[in-house]
């Protein structure tokens, strides 16, 4: 691992245990929403198969596992040990555990072979990553002709004042509700600085096509402080 790559993995090891509560608290309920949204936009059936990468704690895998139902399969993926097994309780609790996989790997470097998914997803994750062409090369290789990559993630507002309101709320203000509702300070004030320099919605999209998907859809989400992009293998 790369020196990011390591202290990525050593803040998301430690806040395993919060990490469910605190996306509430960030994003105000709201990423629930915006998952739903992306679901019904990707439109998924029966007997489907989908990789979630950087899967966190699973919400998402579960989604998934529910929507491709018991014909289906999914796959969570993810390099920190400590959210996937928070994410193996819920998954059994879920009752999706028969056709969910939870797999500790690199999005970085995906050990399937070409063309194997119907959907490939990472959820607020992708900024994260060492490099973001790499990550969206690997999901556009593994997803199937016809297939959909999808990434849903926090981004910056193109209106520039509720760009600097925005991150007043995420640099300086989301760190101090960190500490008081789970005491770890450090920790998520370093998340927001992973937004600096990651590419807006615009230059995604151009990652996205880079990778060979096209068409790529793109949603922005409260005025662009979230943005969905749909990319199609051709």
């Amino acid at each position: 691992m790369n020196e990011k790559a390591e202290y990525v993995h050593s803040v998301f090891e430690s806040i395993a245990n919060d990490y469910d509560k605190m996306n509430h608290v960030i994003s105000f309920g709201s990423h629930i929403a915006w998952r739903n949204y992306t679901m019904k936009q990707m439109n998924i059936q029966s007997g489907h198969t989908a990789l979630d990468v950087a899967c966190g704690t699973a919400d998402w895998t579960i989604a998934l596992a529910k929507a491709v139902g018991k014909e289906g399969s999914v796959v969570g993926l993810d390099f920190s040990q400590n959210m996937l097994d928070v994410g193996a309780y819920k998954v059994a609790n879920a009752g999706v555990g028969n056709n969910v996989k939870l797999v500790n790997a690199d999005a970085m470097n995906l050990p399937y072979e070409d063309d194997t998914f119907d959907f490939v997803t990472i959820g607020f994750a992708l900024r994260n990553v060492p490099d973001v062409q790499q990550v969206l090369n690997e999901m556009a290789r593994v997803v199937k002709p016809g297939g959909k990559v999808v990434s849903l993630e926090v981004s910056k507002p193109p209106f520039i004042p509720y760009r600097k309101l925005f991150y007043l709320y995420f640099y300086k203000i989301l760190p101090l509700i960190a500490k008081l509702t789970v005491n770890k300070y450090e920790e998520y004030a370093w998340l927001p600085q992973s937004l600096t320099n990651f590419p807006d919605s615009r230059e995604l999209a151009s990652m996205f096509q880079k990778a060979g998907l096209d068409p790529v859809q793109v949603k922005l989400f409260m005025g662009g402080v979230s943005a969905l992009h749909i990319g199609t293998k051709p």
